[in-house]
C-alpha cells in the first residue's frame, strides 16, 4: 500500500465507522431504558470532518464516541508529542480514529477512555511517505475494586500477546507514565495501555490490531459496568464522585495530547470537549469525608497493576 487512494481512504474509514457504531450500540445498551442519542456530522474548513455521537442515559450518564477522518498540510505537534520530527518537512497529512469517554451516572461504575488512530505521512503525489498508529484505552473507577482492575488488564494483555508478547508490557507502562497529574502527583486511574507511533507490520495488520483493541475495550467494560450499575449509592458517594471527575477534567484540559491535536488541528470544539463530564465539583475545603475516601483510592491507583498480571 504505497499511495492513499480512494480505494485505500474508503477501507479506512470504513473499519473505523463500524467501529465507532458497534461501540455506540453496546454503550447505548447499557442503559435500562432507551438512552437518548444526538449524532452530529460536521466538516472541517482546512479539510475533512468526521460525526460524533453523544449518548445520555439512566445508567450512562454522558457518552461520546466520535469518528474523525481529517486532512491538511501540516500536522500539528501534539499528533506526535515532539516538534523534532521530519513530518514538518512533508506535503500533506491525513489523520483518522475513533475516540470514547464513557461517565457513568452510578458512582461505583468506573469511567472509562478510549481512542484509536492513524497517522498518514504524504508527498506531493499523494504517495504513503511513512505512516503510524497510535492509541489505547484506560479505566478510573471512583471506589476501589482489585478484581475489576484485574480482569481490565488480563483482557488487554490477552488481547495484545495474540498480536506480539512485548506489546502489553511496554504499552501498560507507557500509560502509568502518560495518564497522571504531575500538579497533584497523581495517577489518573489504575491505567490499561497506550502507544504511539507504532508500525505494526503493514496498515492492513495495524489496522486489525486498532479493531481488536476497540473489541476488547467495549466488552471489558460492558462487564465491568454490567457488575455495577445496580449497586446502591448514597449521596456521600455521588458528591465524592462528582470531586474526583475534576481530575478528569484536569488532566483533559492541561495535558492530554487528543485534546490538544484537535484544538491544534482546528477540529470541531463540542467534539473536542465532549470528554468532559456532564458534571463535577471541585469544594473547598474539602469535607472530611472526602478527604479520608480520597486517602483510600490514591493508595489502590498507586499500584502498578501490569506488574501483577
Amino acid at each position: 500500500m504505497n499511495k492513499l487512494d480512494k480505494a485505500t481512504l474508503n477501507f479506512l474509514e470504513k473499519e473505523l465507522i463500524d467501529i465507532q457504531k458497534n461501540i455506540e450500540k453496546k454503550l447505548s445498551n447499557l442503559n435500562n431504558k432507551s438512552p437518548s442519542k444526538l449524532p452530529e456530522t460536521w466538516k472541517r474548513k482546512e479539510g475533512g470532518g468526521g460525526q460524533s455521537i453523544s449518548i445520555s442515559g439512566d445508567v450512562i450518564e454522558k457518552a461520546a464516541v466520535n469518528f474523525s477522518s481529517i486532512y491538511g498540510r501540516k500536522l500539528p505537534a501534539s499528533s506526535i508529542g515532539s516538534s523534532n520530527s521530519n513530518i514538518y518537512q512533508s506535503s500533506g497529512f491525513h489523520a483518522l480514529g475513533v475516540s470514547v469517554i464513557s461517565h457513568p451516572t452510578n458512582p461505583f461504575c468506573p469511567t472509562s477512555h478510549m481512542n484509536i488512530r492513524i497517522f498518514i505521512e504524504l508527498s506531493k503525489n499523494k504517495s504513503i511517505k511513512s505512516w503510524w498508529i497510535g492509541g489505547g484505552f484506560d479505566l478510573t473507577p471512583f471506589f476501589e475494586s482489585t478484581n475489576d482492575a484485574s480482569f481490565w488488564h488480563q483482557a488487554a494483555k490477552r488481547t495484545l500477546d495474540s498480536f506480539n508478547k512485548n506489546y502489553y508490557k511496554r504499552f501498560a507502562k507507557s500509560c502509568d507514565e502518560y495518564f497522571y497529574l504531575p500538579h497533584r502527583d497523581e495517577k489518573r486511574g489504575i491505567g490499561g495501555i497506550f502507544f504511539d507511533q507504532l508500525q505494526h507490520k503493514d496498515i492492513q495488520s495495524s489496522m486489525k490490531l486498532l479493531k481488536e483493541i476497540a473489541k476488547c475495550y467495549i466488552d471489558t467494560y460492558k462487564t465491568i459496568i454490567g457488575k455495577r450499575k445496580t449497586k446502591k449509592f448514597n449521596a456521600l458517594d455521588r458528591d465524592f464522585q462528582l470531586y474526583r471527575r475534576g481530575r478528569y477534567v484536569e488532566f483533559n484540559l492541561l495535558f492530554d495530547r487528543g485534546t490538544k491535536f484537535g484544538i491544534e488541528s482546528n477540529g470541531r470544539a463540542d467534539s473536542i470537549l465532549a470528554s468532559l463530564p456532564p458534571a463535577v465539583n471541585w469544594p473547598h475545603p474539602k469535607p472530611t469525608p472526602l478527604v479520608n475516601r480520597e486517602k483510600k483510592l490514591l493508595k489502590f491507583l498507586d499500584k502498578s497493576w501490569n506488574e501483577r498480571i
